[in-house]
């Protein structure tokens, strides 16, 4: 008898949440191919704009035991810095120090299938969200913009420390093109060579329910 009132007591103390605040911290990879015909020196400076920082938060209101509705913010950030050489109109090599800093966010509506309001300590989710996905680029005093429609979508694991924290990893995946963007004002359109800003996350995540 003792066992059941524990366990029915538990069940209710998850179940009696309404709200899910979801925050995580990790690293993403962006998943496009470079353009051909780049030089080493080239290779070497997208490189350090395909991997980068991403940081999510998630807010959800669950109507259901296991169905919630809610928004989702993400954002990716990379940085690169070195030296790229060309040709002048003259033909004479010249090379010059550039820096480049990317960001591409996503807001949008979500959806969230969990486990949270059961009586155990692992947590499981899955979440999907619709919405707009941005990119800004800036080298220099050029900045390149862009939006589109965009997905995300991410699956966890989290430990209940209590019944109202939780914290565990997730992994990401978010999706994307942008078919033109705007350089200082102006707009450039791309044709088939899309600017592909999909990218795959690993993150630590922690839930508060209240």
């Amino acid at each position: 008898m003792l066992l059941v009132a524990v366990l029915a007591v538990s069940e209710y103390s998850f179940a009696q949440s309404k709200f899910s605040i979801i925050p995580s911290v990790g690293f993403a990879w962006r998943t496009a191919e470079n353009p051909t015909g780049l030089s080493n020196q080239e290779e070497e400076y997208l490189k350090g704009l395909k991997s980068g920082l991403n940081v999510d938060l998630s807010a959800y209101y669950h109507l259901q035991s296991n169905i919630a509705f809610g928004m989702k913010f993400s954002n990716y950030s990379a940085s690169s810095s070195g030296v790229l050489s060309g040709t002048d109109s003259m033909g004479q090599v010249i090379s010059a120090a550039v820096s480049t800093d990317d960001n591409i966010t996503f807001f949008g509506p979500a959806f969230m299938i969990s486990n949270f309001t059961e009586a155990t300590k692992h947590k499981l989710f899955l979440d999907l969200g619709v919405g707009v996905i941005s990119y800004t680029t800036k080298t220099a005093n050029i900045k390149g913009t862009g939006s589109n429609v965009g997905v995300e979508m991410n699956a966890g694991y989290q430990y209940a420390l209590t019944p109202k924290i939780f914290l565990g990893p997730k992994v990401g995946l978010t999706g994307g093109t942008l078919t033109k963007m705007k350089y200082n004002g102006q707009t450039v359109d791309f044709g088939d060579q899309k600017e592909g800003l999909s990218r795959v996350s690993l993150s630590a995540a922690a839930t508060f329910r209240f």
